[in-house]
């Protein structure tokens, strides 16, 4: 074995790896660091520089030292053999001993036993699936097996067929990684806590990465290994779009965690299926009854719609304009605004529910499958951070282990909390500041575009330019809303960044105890920002766009009436293309964004390292240095992938009734997002560390949560942004003819303009005889009694959308909650499984007890002297006879 001479003067890499050891026969795979460059060569960035040669090299020595009394085994190479001759590499091999030590710590499950219960029977027309089906060794790399927790006192116990393959290579790295991160690097005889763990090492410049090596190149098999090339083959490439995932072969290469969270993208992915294809026949069914829109053929009418003026929507430079100018958009408006809608607003209160509950059964496959039934308990106890022994210098006694451990004071606690969250609500509070900056710009120009299109609009002659054109395809609501849109998406953008690192500080100021509460109290701060910040803008079109206008003569403005800030209207054929704009630029921008991140910046970043390392043999080039080169999986690398779908899902469920093409975009962007998510995992990063997890953690509560927020946010959209149900109850109460004809007149109030107004010049003003403009509301026209009050048909309205919301909220809530019931949360054949499986435990157990009980009073009766004998053979007896 190579040691690093104590007088070398450079940085030096550390890389733990799994390779051939001394007393251990096979590869074992665990962890690599790495070290500074040399610094005498002066190539390395300052970013790149340790501290002071001779504290580093202290530090170094005595972690070195403690890993090799723990039973670790150190093997270095030599900076003459690496590419660039200025790194280091430290391998680390872990003894077969020290794995069992530690599996035994760790409580690791390991098979006793080979399943007994039959495999499920082959089903009719299992043959149009085989196209989307991957090779068995594939998918099983496995046999079944029942497990139990390694005890190394019982080795003969389980079912030890090659001790050196025995511990898979993710539970190894594990192992390695607890023992990495819990060793000191302070010498004997000094107590300093803060000194311990890889993690501090790494941010002081000791080294300067940490990670397991992939088992062999993703394009070519490696002599014993060729799991990362299967994965490639089988997952990682584009054209297997189409075909399933290996899940079990994820799980044995990534560990669980990872496999957790393919198998629920790729079971999300399936059930959009059904939405996208229910959106897509919703959508079809607006095309077709294109024909039928009585509405919109009103509003285009030259005698209808041409024959209406309607009042200016702004108070400055904006005059009259005709209604048949928005002909375009109401007809658009009609796609997405139409009896189909309610049914499908209707269906995805259910296909939510059922999403989840089949998640939870599938879930509880995995978690059995998996050997994760009894993990919580596991992870609670064992899995404490570092950094909370470290920074808890408090010690009190545990009364259930009676042991002294760490712990935060109540005072530090609820001081950090609180100023947690107060930057929390400052962060909250800046993006609702932005939002309302976002509304201003587009009260603002709101008028501008109104003044630039409406004028061509409401005008008629000859005056036909490039901005007439414009004004001919899209209205001033619509031009303020595409850029409004747009301008918000790069407002979102850019406090997503910042807005990352704060969240991530002010955890780890609270000091979170466990790694699984450390990423829930992430997770709650992350999701609270982004919802507000990618649905807030959602929220006012929908909800407040529009609905406190005033009237003519007596408009609401935003900031008062000297800001003459006005509130924004709607179309006459309402505000629900408005909210399918904005959805559809931000859900679709955030795609396209995330894509760019995910595939395209990394293949350029790491194009020329990749080709570099795959046209130099490996005795050139040597497999550590090639995964050196690749980026690295940081702890929180899973979380932004669940982030990024957890706010897609909101997007598709939030305000799925304003545009049901919804999830058909993300269905695309699912099956394009596990082929780069594969991709990035097999040839992009280094392998991570293999962590477990029993099921999605938090983002289960959030998605719970969201699924019942979507029921009563598509109900207030379809009561109160959609055009739906004032039209119903005009057909139903109102109309002559039990048809939509006079529809558009009857939602249109009439103003009598008393003199010129003052935003409007003499010509404008003798430009135009009619001494009245219409609006949308339903308020008496002027001479009546109650001129500019509400009429009876706005009540009538008003009443029939709350029954509305109250009828579509019970009846999806009831079936809802009736699935729920009805779906059982686990399997019934998991559930016979787990009820076998500790059967056999304890029947096993009691055996193997019994045996070694056997050989040790057989053993005992050889060796005793025959007097000694006699005279305890009746009481070996009757102990026997007790135990059997």
């Amino acid at each position: 074995m190579r040691r690093i001479s104590g007088k070398a003067k450079d940085e030096t890499l550390i890389e733990l790896q799994s390779a051939r050891a001394a007393d251990v026969p096979a590869v074992l795979t665990a962890f690599r660091i790495n070290l500074h460059p040399d610094e005498s060569s002066g190539n390395g960035s300052l970013s790149e520089r340790a501290p002071l040669p001779g504290n580093t090299e202290e530090r170094r020595r005595a972690f070195e030292a403690n890993l090799e009394k723990r039973g670790l085994e150190l093997e270095t190479e030599d900076k003459s053999d690496s590419k660039d001759q200025k790194t280091y590499f430290l391998k680390i091999h872990a003894p077969r001993d020290v794995l069992a030590t530690y599996a035994d710590v760790l409580k690791i499950k390991v098979p006793f036993k080979k399943s007994d219960i039959p495999q499920s029977q082959d089903v009719a027309l299992e043959w149009l699936t085989q196209p989307f089906r991957l090779p068995s060794n594939i998918m099983h790399p496995e046999p079944d097996y029942f497990t139990y927790h390694f005890d190394k006192t019982k080795t003969d116990f389980f079912l030890i067929g090659d001790k050196d393959t025995f511990f898979p290579p993710s539970t190894r790295n594990r192992i390695v990684f607890y023992i990495l991160s819990r060793c000191a690097y302070y010498k004997e005889g000094q107590k300093d806590r803060e000194k311990t763990g890889i993690k501090r090492l790494l941010s002081n410049g000791t080294y300067t990465a940490a990670f397991p090596l992939h088992d062999c190149r993703y394009w070519k098999k490696g002599r014993n290994a060729e799991e990362r090339y299967n994965l490639y083959k089988h997952w990682a490439r584009f054209l297997c779009f189409y075909k399933e995932q290996p899940l079990n072969l994820i799980k044995k290469y990534y560990g669980e965690k990872i496999g957790i969270y393919f198998a629920w993208l790729g079971f999300y992915t399936e059930m959009l299926f059904l939405a996208a294809v229910v959106g897509l026949i919703c959508f079809i069914y607006g095309v077709l009854s294109y024909d039928d829109n009585i509405t919109s053929k009103e509003i285009c009418d030259p005698k209808i719609g041409g024959s209406i003026m309607m009042c200016p929507l702004c108070d400055k430079n904006c005059t009259f304009w005709r209604l048949d100018s928005t002909c375009l958009s109401s007809w658009q408006s009609h796609l997405f605004d139409n009896e189909a809608t309610v049914f499908f607003a209707m269906f995805m209160g259910i296909w939510v529910t059922l999403f989840l509950e089949f998640w939870k059964r599938r879930q509880a496959r995995l978690e059995y499958e998996w050997d994760l039934v009894d993990f919580e308990e596991e992870q609670q106890e064992l899995q404490t951070r570092p950094e909370f022994e470290i920074k808890c210098t408090n010690r009190r006694l545990n009364k259930i282990t009676q042991e002294m451990e760490p712990y935060l004071p109540l005072h530090t606690r609820c001081a950090r909390y609180c100023l947690s969250g107060a930057t929390v609500t400052f962060w909250i509070s800046l993006i609702l500041a932005c939002i309302t900056g976002v509304i201003a710009y587009r009260l603002a120009v709101y008028a501008s575009f109104a003044s630039i299109i409406g004028n061509h609009k409401g005008e008629s002659g000859n005056h036909k330019n490039k901005t007439l054109l414009v004004g001919g395809l899209i209205t001033p609501q619509l031009a303020t809303s595409v850029t409004a849109s747009c301008i918000n998406f790069v407002i979102i953008m850019i406090l997503n960044f910042f807005y990352e690192k704060v969240a991530i500080w002010i955890t780890d100021m609270e000091i979170p105890k466990t790694h699984l509460e450390y990423e829930n109290r992430l997770i709650t701060k992350m999701f609270m920002f982004q919802f507000v910040n990618y649905y807030s803008s959602c929220f006012y079109v929908a909800f407040f766009k529009g609905k406190f206008v005033g009237y003519p003569g007596n408009y609401t403005y935003m900031f008062g009436k000297w800001k003459k800030f006005r509130n924004e209207e709607c179309d006459p054929g309402g505000c629900l293309i408005e909210l399918t704009t904005q959805l559809l630029i931000v859900m679709a921008g955030k795609q396209l964004w995330g894509n760019i991140q995910e595939a395209l910046l990394p293949l350029m970043r790491n194009w020329w390292s990749s080709r570099k390392g795959r046209h130099n043999p490996e005795n050139h080039y040597s497999r550590w240095e090639q995964d050196h080169v690749l980026q690295n999986f940081s702890q929180l690398g899973l979380f932004y992938e669940y982030l990024e779908m957890v706010i897609q899902f909101g997007f598709i469920t939030l305000f799925v009734a304003s545009f049901p093409l919804a999830p058909l975009l993300a269905l695309f962007n699912n099956i394009l997002e596990i082929r780069v998510d594969a991709w990035k995992f097999t040839t992009q990063f280094r392998r991570p560390v293999a962590s477990k997890a029993r099921n999605i953690g938090a983002w289960q509560e959030i998605l719970n949560s969201v699924a019942i927020l979507s029921v009563v946010t598509n109900a207030f959209i379809m009561a109160f942004t959609s055009d739906m149900i004032p039209r119903m109850v005009y057909l139903y109460a109102y109309s002559n003819s039990t048809s939509m004809k006079g529809y558009i007149n009857s939602s249109l109030s009439e103003y009598r303009i008393p003199i010129r107004p003052q935003n409007m010049t003499e010509d404008n003003w003798f430009r135009h005889f009619n001494t009245t403009c219409r609006y949308r509301d339903y308020r008496h026209p002027p001479g009546h009694k109650n001129e500019y009050t509400h009429t009876m048909q706005f009540w009538h309205i008003l009443a029939a959308k709350m029954a509305f919301i109250i009828i579509m909220e019970h009846v999806v809530f009831v079936v809802k909650f009736f699935i729920a019931w009805m779906i059982p949360d686990v399997p019934s054949d998991v559930k016979a499984r787990i009820k076998r499986e500790r059967y056999l435990i304890q029947e096993h157990l009691h055996n193997y007890e019994v045996e070694r009980l056997k050989l040790q009073l057989s053993a005992s009766f050889i060796t005793e002297p025959q007097t000694s004998e006699t005279s305890l053979t009746p009481d070996k007896h009757e102990v026997l006879s007790e135990c059997l």
